[in-house]
């Protein structure tokens, strides 16, 4: 799964993901302290860890508190999706890692009329390139981006099965139709530079007081 390796690298203290219950996207990674963050207690929690009552607008978290966000479809379903990312922006530290799951409009999927997955409305497909305008403006870089699943949105399983040979042929051929796509971008944080450890930068001041005492000596 896609997801799996778009996590698996990511390291810190803090993640979160922000929707969907029902899917683990943080099984793969190893950061320790792991959330679920929804807006009703969820019936399935599969991430077993705890949960966060909360609006995706509006997350009662401090500013530069997460290591790493996941939006599973999150973007899809919410009534605000720039309120959403605008606080994923604020939550995320400094090279923070926001992975992004969502449904492409322009594949074999995009052709219905409505989203579904059984009876879940899966809300309105955002675009990839639209998206990346998106977090453009809120200074994120798009690390990387994979697409999926390229067999139409049969409910027969017997015709899935037939068209399985879709899949391996899109990713050669039509890779940018892809149904379904994982979007990883990196929070960037304009005149920021990294610091070398606070002893080196004693140490050296150190240094030059010797040096200038010494000369005065001679």
């Amino acid at each position: 799964m896609q997801c799996d390796r778009a996590v698996a690298d990511v390291f810190g203290f803090h993640a979160l993901q922000l929707g969907m219950p029902s899917l683990n996207a943080l099984q793969n990674n190893r950061i320790p302290y792991r959330w679920l963050g929804c807006d009703r207690l969820p019936t399935v929690n599969t991430l077993g860890s705890g949960v966060l009552l909360t609006a995706s607008h509006a997350l009662p978290l401090a500013d530069g508190s997460l290591d790493l966000v996941v939006l599973p479809h999150t973007l899809e379903l919410s009534s605000d999706p720039h309120a959403t990312l605008r606080e994923v922006e604020r939550v995320l530290v400094p090279e923070g890692r926001l992975v992004i799951l969502g449904f492409n409009p322009t594949s074999l999927w995009g052709i219905k009329p409505r989203w579904h997955q059984g009876a879940q409305d899966l809300g309105q497909p955002i675009g990839q390139w639209r998206l990346r305008d998106w977090l453009k403006l809120l200074s994120f870089e798009v690390a990387s981006n994979q697409l999926g699943c390229y067999r139409p949105a049969f409910r027969s399983e017997r015709w899935l099965q037939r068209m399985a040979w879709m899949d391996t042929a899109g990713a050669r051929w039509w890779p940018i139709l892809g149904a379904a796509y994982c979007m990883v971008a990196i929070k960037r944080v304009r005149g920021m530079r990294l610091m070398g450890p606070a002893w080196k930068r004693s140490a050296a001041r150190q240094a030059r007081a010797v040096t200038t005492a010494s000369k005065g000596m001679e």
